[in-house]
This record gives structure tokens, sequence and C-alpha cells, in this order.
């Protein structure tokens, strides 16, 4: 095990620049300004490093427990990650674990964000004090990053669309996302009032604001749901094996399914517009239906008591006629 301690510093420019999924649209611009103006650290900070099993974990003293932990969790992750997309890593990634929320939040420019990948740096930096918050667990959110990371090593940037890298990332992790979900679905609340965000838009990167950002979450790992749902998990590797070879998203849906991106969304829309469509004969018919489920329930309890009490009569007349014989 290999131990020791590193300054870390961070300037305003690499900080902008870190949170490439959400702010690359924005920063491509303004970037090289902030460059020229801002050329001392915003702030310098002292962490501890351990390298071991392949990964360098760099921490908060206080996270010494957490990083041990990532060391013995990382082999089990990369395992199965190569196992679930089957590419191999070849690579040492830095997981830097930070105990102060605050600090995390100077870094992304976002409260809901819980961590994030640096895939040109296999670097993944984590907010260890949001890892008490249900659901987010060490080693999910680990795998969700990696998986970021992987997936940018073999597919390069210009084919790999954002919604698909999250809704991926999400699936390998058994649904978790990097950022702090509301607890119902934000999902139907869009469909209901027809406002999706068409997947064009989210190729390229996501929404910094915070109820369009948990829309982009939920629709990209809608849409890989269904590309599993209906075309099985062989399907979606199939589809990620096109992107490696330098397809492009629409080749690769072409190539892959024999249908256009246009036909897989409008496909995956009218699907969630089915879904929709029940949900809301449900709530528009929740007392009726509610009043009819309360009028079973009564009559079952009904004829549960007339058996209950034509069994007990037969038990007294055959009593009776015991008594008689």
């Amino acid at each position: 095990m290999s131990r020791g301690r590193i300054f870390v510093f961070r300037d305003i420019s690499l900080r902008v620049k870190m949170d490439y999924r959400h702010f690359l649209y924005k920063t491509a611009l303004i970037l090289p300004v902030l460059a020229l103006f801002f050329t001392t650290p915003l702030f310098a900070q002292e962490l501890s490093a351990i390298q071991e099993n392949g990964v360098n974990i760099l921490y908060d003293e206080p996270l010494r427990p957490a990083s041990e932990e990532a060391i013995e969790l990382y082999p089990f992750i990369k395992r199965d990650l190569e196992r679930i997309l089957h590419w191999k890593m070849e690579f040492m990634p830095t997981v830097i674990l930070i105990n102060d929320t605050t600090t995390f939040q100077m870094m992304t420019g976002n409260d809901l964000i819980v961590a994030y990948a640096v895939p040109y740096r296999d670097l993944m930096v984590i907010d260890y004090a949001k890892m008490k918050t249900e659901p987010f667990t060490l080693e999910a959110i680990m795998k969700h990053e990696l998986c970021h990371l992987l997936l940018h090593k073999n597919i390069k940037d210009q084919n790999l669309p954002v919604w698909l890298d999250e809704g991926i990332a999400q699936w390998v992790s058994g649904g978790l996302a990097d950022i702090i979900m509301d607890r119902y679905s934000v999902l139907d609340e869009a469909i209901f009032s027809n406002r999706l965000i068409r997947l064009k838009y989210l190729e390229k990167g996501f929404p910094d604001d915070g109820r369009r950002l948990i829309l982009a979450y939920a629709e990209s790992k809608s849409l890989t749901d269904y590309i599993i749902s209906e075309y099985g998990p062989d399907g979606l590797l199939r589809l990620l094996d096109y992107l490696k070879d330098g397809e492009g998203i629409n080749s690769a849906v072409q190539k892959a399914y024999a249908i256009s991106f246009d036909e897989l969304e409008k496909r995956w829309y009218d699907r969630l517009k089915k879904r929709a469509t029940i949900l809301t004969f449900l709530i528009n018919n929740l007392y009726e239906i509610l009043f009819f489920l309360s009028a079973l329930l009564l009559i079952y309890g009904f004829i549960r008591v007339i058996i209950k009490k034509r069994s007990y009569e037969e038990y007294e007349d055959e009593d009776e006629d015991n008594e008689l014989n």
C-alpha cells in the first residue's frame, strides 16, 4: 500500500471545466476569458493519498476509513463493470473523496450533484458527506462514475450522447443517479404537461436548472431502460460497439436496431404516453376506484362472515347429532 499526502490546487477555470457534463455548452465560450483573468488558485487543500488494488484514492484525512473501504471495493466494482459492458479496464483511476459539502459545491456550482467524473483525467470526485443520504452508497457511486470513465475510454466524446452516457451509468449502478433526485417521478409530471426535453438537446450537455436537470437524468434512464426492454442488454451493448467503432448515434441506432433514431425516440415517447394515459385514468378516477375496492372488501368481508356463521351452525348441528346418538 502506498500512502502519502498531496496538495491539490483548484482554480476557477478548472472548477468550471471539471463538471463538463452539465456546463460544457456554456463554458466553451467563457473558459478562455476565465483562464486569462483567474490565474491564481482559488484555494489549496491538503489531501492524503493511498494507491493500491489498481486505484488512487485522495481523501480528506477524516475520511481515512472511507478511503480504505474504497480501496477494498474497487476490484469488485471493476470486475463487475467489465462483466456488464464486456470491456477491459486498462487504466488506473483516481478517486477524490471530499468531506466538506461546501467545498464540493464550489467545485460543481450545483448543490444537487453528489459526484462527477472527469474522463480526460481518469478522475472521479465524490462528496462523501452525502453518502449518508439514501439511496447513495460509496459502492454504487463509484460504479456509476467509473462507468463514465470506461465509456469515454472506448467511445469518442462526439459519438457518445450525454443522455446515453448517463443512462448507462444509472443502469449499471442499479438506477442510481449522481444527483439528488425527487422522491416522486418528475418524468410523469413532464409527460402530463407535455414538457419532455427532446433528446437532441441532451446530446452535448444537461441543463443546469435544477428541475430540468433532474428531468434530463430521468429521461436518460427511461430511454436506456426502454432500449433494454426492447432489445435486451445485448442490444444495448451492440449499440455501444457501433459507437466505439466511430459511428454517430444516428447511424449506430440504424445499424443496431434497423430503425432511425427519430423512430426510436418516437416509440419510447409513445410508450411513455401510453403509461401516462393509464396513470391519468387512475388519478382521474381515484375516488371511484377506491369506492369500488372498498365495496369489494365489504362484500368479501360479508361473505366470510356468512361462511363462518354457516360453518359454526353446521358444527353445532353435528354436536347435537352426536349427543343424541
